[in-house]
């Protein structure tokens, strides 16, 4: 198959799904979604930014709660880390889709530590 041939038919099979790609501000992208969602980004004294934002349901005054990834000694059969609750902050308020500024109620919370906001059960 000559390359000009190839780039047609890759074109056309392309086409369905190019109406299907959506633009990164309107979707929280697989790097948010999976890897860094709940992060503390940053830590400024008491002021932190936390990876949680409008796309997650964050709103202020919303309290959540704190964890640290903690390594266990011992041998590594299955997990070698344990989630350990640390604290809460409250959400002052949302950047946009992404992002959250918070301040710490208890603990003592540090760069790379995980918030989670608790949803409804329905």
């Amino acid at each position: 198959m000559t390359a000009r041939r190839f780039l047609i038919a890759a074109a056309f099979l392309a086409a369905p799904l190019m109406g299907t790609v959506q633009p990164a501000i309107a979707a929280p992208g697989i790097g948010h979604t999976f890897f860094m969602r709940g992060s503390v980004v940053d830590v400024s004294g008491k002021n932190l930014v936390v990876c949680i934002g409008w796309a997650d349901g964050a709103e202020a005054g919303q309290v959540l709660k704190v964890y640290r990834n903690v390594s266990r000694p011992g041998p590594r059969s299955g997990a070698s880390f344990t989630r350990t609750e640390i604290g809460t902050v409250r959400i002052d308020s949302t950047l946009n889709d992404h992002f959250a500024t918070a301040s710490p109620l208890t603990g003592s919370v540090k760069l790379h530590d995980i918030v989670e906001l608790e949803r409804p059960v329905r």
